[in-house]
């Protein structure tokens, strides 16, 4: 084949990844060539997955996936868009019938590579790890997101020239992107010129290699040192009729003239690791330079367009913005799209650009369909310009046997990955939806976060699950990660459980894992698991331990309605933690610091709402009335009044204990106003007076509306606030901010009226005498049951008892249940009717 140049070798034809110009000029190139053999610039493992590119299933975008056998998180990828040259060089290979080959750097020692570099650092690089952005960086480097090949990222501190920036700039551009554009993406290919924009391309890398070296891209001289005798190798097997297809930052190293032993000099003693190599889904959003991908770019749904529309790319594009904006209800008219591409077109002439760009497009359809918004311009960009297409990959593509169970589980409970993130609503009384919870939450414990639990916007019942999901294509890496743990997800959650179990750091830990054996429904690890926590349990002392632990221990007890798990065993140990926590925790609240005790505060309130939750499960699985399932319960008050007495309590816990205990109906009103006025006479510190407050109303508790209803409680605080000495004033002034502060807005202004008539000098009984609505001495029950008719026709008659009339109350109190458990599995909060 003659050279270009007018000698002979291969022809070397440098492109840009993902470029949707050099895509074409590549295709052209190859017809008018014709070559026996094409290059490309990829790991050689993937030789053997080329075919896969015909197969009808595989629809870009795609990415060839390398990662270590014995360590699968560290891993390259090599994205491939239908626009990238790379993927039309495959394509146009094998529908011509040309043996395609890759011929960059083998990925055994990229991997390696990283990992010998990382090795080395040692301590220096923990410290780095350490520094803010050394996560992100740490990332990119194991993912292989640092180099437009997919080689990690290099340790080197040189600058990095981009030749892209240069050339723009040395051609009076000020953008990169728009410079290419309108050299490349915009430039037709003539017939019989197919070659001329690599010559160019060439040259003008050569000419920057010469001034700037590498460039700080060290590592390129052993990969091209590999490339030149895969080169070799191929012209000595088909003459120099071979094309190759490589980054045009190359180019200038594959022409030049080197020997044999000088190229295998720089490979030799490169470091090995067993590596293996398959096909994966990728998306456009990951395309994206935000992204991290260092050979990304800004815009791959706008390339991707430019490329697939082979006339009137404009007005193509225009169309598609307008469909997305009227699907989004916003008013956009086929007058808009033909005033749109007007504006683009002068836009660009004014500009001196051959054609418009995504500047100009952009700007119109600012300017026309938006009216000058950039909210649903932001949206275009979003949908359109970056877009959200997930590629897929055919089943016969290599995989570990836990992606393959994956697969057979996303298509058994229809549940396909998407791009796109999408809420998922489930019913757990529903055997796929019940099927879908447990698969989602088994891949989270296995850490391949697909879906992430968020919560539901209708019934707060425990049967109800809502998830928010999206697929990435980094899950494929932690497929290959978990696949050390089994073969199938069931097997490989209850290993890692297990495992996880084992080396749990703390009681919390330990309990929060049965919680998640409990939800991802796995009956051969909670044994274990189990066995640990009574192990753990018994043997820790903290109480701010046990405390922490026993709410997630607690709320486990509740999943066995729906989920028909056995949850007997957990009850046994939750019991046991509860009542360890009600002996240690009086002594561990003395003497403690204001951060401890706010600390302490925080276990107090677990620690309450665990035990309404575990004596409720208490009776209902022996069937005890209310009184006897007050047992619990009972002891837990009988905790809370000896913190509420004791002076060496710190006041943010005193107070908490006795708004916990008014909660319930453990205290009467008049014994609470009775402590609070205690604690707010002269005698007691104002610091720890105001510590009492924040803990008996503060907090997120609902305390401002108790001030609201109960004028007694905020006459004592009014007027203790109003005789706090001024030299004091200034240190409660903080803490009495925070507790006020976290009160709404009208919750606040109620409370200012109240102050401002004086609530502190009357009782609730003189208060409703004087015309203050909403107070009352004691329940008014014709008020009450004025609503129950109303609360009737919403929620229907009951069907399983007779009814007198829309007034009977004896009938009404009864056709309602506005507490507990239905059969159907409701959560305490429904409000449910009996015939339902």
């Amino acid at each position: 084949m003659s050279d270009r140049d007018g000698g002979t070798g291969p022809l070397l034809l440098g492109v840009r990844h993902h470029g949707p110009g050099s895509a074409r000029a590549v295709r052209a190139a190859l017809e008018a060539a014709g070559p026996r053999t094409v290059l490309i610039e990829g790991p050689p493992e993937a030789d053997a997955l080329i075919a896969l590119a015909a197969d009808e299933d595989m629809r870009p975008p795609v990415a060839l996936l390398a990662h270590v056998v014995d360590e699968p998180g560290r891993s390259a990828f090599w994205p491939l868009a239908e626009f990238s040259p790379e993927w039309v060089a495959i394509r146009w290979a094998l529908e011509h019938g040309v043996p395609a080959r890759f011929i960059d750097l083998p990925a055994t020692h990229t991997l390696a590579w990283g990992r010998e570099e990382r090795e080395n650092k040692g301590n220096e690089g923990d410290k780095e790890a350490s520094g803010e952005g050394a996560s992100e960086k740490r990332e990119r480097e194991e993912e292989g997101e640092g180099e437009p090949g997919g080689l990690p990222s290099e340790p080197s501190e040189a600058v990095r020239i981009d030749p892209l920036a240069v050339l723009a700039e040395t051609a009076g551009y000020d953008d990169a992107e728009r410079w290419w554009e309108d050299v490349i993406e915009h430039r037709g290919v003539s017939d019989g010129d197919a070659f001329a924009p690599f010559e160019v391309l060439g040259e003008a890398m050569g000419a920057l290699r010469e001034a700037f070296g590498t460039g700080g891209h060290e590592r390129d001289l052993v990969r091209e040192a590999y490339m030149r005798l895969q080169v070799r190798a191929a012209q000595r097997e088909f003459g120099d009729d071979v094309a190759v297809v490589c980054g045009a930052w190359h180019v200038p190293a594959l022409r030049q003239r080197t020997t044999v032993a000088a190229d295998r000099a720089l490979l030799k003693g490169l470091p090995k690791a067993k590596a293996d190599m398959t096909w994966v889904p990728w998306t456009h959003r990951r395309l994206a330079r935000v992204s991290g991908y260092g050979a990304g770019i800004d815009s791959p749904g706008w390339y991707g367009h430019l490329f697939g529309a082979a006339d009137r790319p404009i007005e193509r594009w225009m169309t598609k913005v307008a469909r997305l904006l009227r699907d989004e209800d916003r008013p956009v008219s086929s007058a808009h799209v033909i005033e749109a591409v007007r504006l683009a077109d002068t836009l660009a002439a004014m500009r001196g650009r051959p054609l418009p760009g995504l500047t100009e497009t952009t700007d119109a359809v600012r300017a026309v369909m938006c009216e000058g918004s950039d909210v649903p311009l932001a949206l275009v960009h979003d949908r359109l310009v970056v877009g959200d297409v997930l590629g897929e990959v055919p089943a016969a593509a290599p995989a570990v046997p836990l992606q393959r169970d994956l697969d057979r589980l996303q298509r058994r409970l229809r549940l396909k990955p998407e791009p796109q993130e999408r809420e998922l609503e489930l019913d757990l009384r529903k055997e796929n939806d019940a099927g879908r919870s447990r698969l989602l939450h088994r891949l989270r414990l296995l850490a391949i976060e697909w879906g992430e639990p968020a919560v539901s916007r209708g019934s707060t019942g425990t049967f109800r699950e809502t998830w928010r999901l999206r697929w990435e294509p980094e899950l494929a890496v932690r497929v290959a990660e978990a696949g050390v743990w089994g073969t199938t997800v069931l097997a490989a959650a209850t290993a890692k459980a297990e495992a996880d179990a084992i080396g749990a750091r703390s009681l919390a830990d330990v309990t929060g894992l049965a919680e998640r054996c409990l939800l991802a429904e796995l009956p051969d690890a909670l044994p274990v698991v189990m066995r640990i926590l009574a192990d753990r349990a018994a043997l820790d002392a903290d109480v701010g331990h046990l405390a922490q632990a026993l709410p997630a221990l607690v709320r486990s007890l509740r999943y066995g309605d729906v989920r028909g798990t056995d949850t007997e065993a957990l009850a046994e140990v939750a019991a046991g933690l509860a009542e360890r926590v009600f002996v240690g925790l009086p002594p561990a609240c003395a003497a403690l610091d204001a951060d401890a005790a706010e600390e302490m505060r925080g276990h107090v309130d677990a620690v309450h709402g665990a035990v309404g939750l575990l004596g409720e499960g208490e009776g209902e699985r022996h069937g005890e009335d209310s009184a006897s399932r007050g047992g619990i319960r009972g002891r837990w008050h009988g905790v809370l009044r000896t913190l509420s007495g004791r002076d060496t309590v710190p006041g943010v816990v005193r107070g908490r204990a006795v708004r916990l205990l008014l909660d319930d109906g453990a205290l009467g009103q008049e014994e609470a106003a009775r402590l609070m006025g205690l604690v707010l006479s002269p005698g007691t510190e104002p610091a720890d007076a105001a510590a009492w407050i924040e803990g008996f109303v503060g907090g997120g508790s609902g305390g401002g509306m108790l001030l609201v209803h109960d004028e007694r409680l905020l006459g004592l605080v009014d007027a203790w606030l109003t005789g706090v000495p001024g030299d004091a004033f200034t240190d409660v002034l903080p803490l009495l901010r925070r507790t006020f502060s976290a009160y709404e807005p009208g919750v606040r202004r109620t409370l200012g009226e109240l102050v401002r008539r004086g609530p502190g000098t009357r009782g609730s009984a003189t208060a409703t005498a004087s015309g203050i609505p909403g107070f009352a001495p004691d329940l008014d029950a014709a008020r009450a049951d004025a609503v129950l008719p109303v609360l009737r026709l919403l929620l229907g008659p009951d069907e399983t008892e007779d009814v007198d009339g829309p007034g009977d109350s004896s009938t009404n109190g009864s056709s309602i249940n506005v507490a507990g458990t239905n059969d159907n599995g409701a959560d305490d909060n429904d409000l449910v009717g009996v015939g339902r």
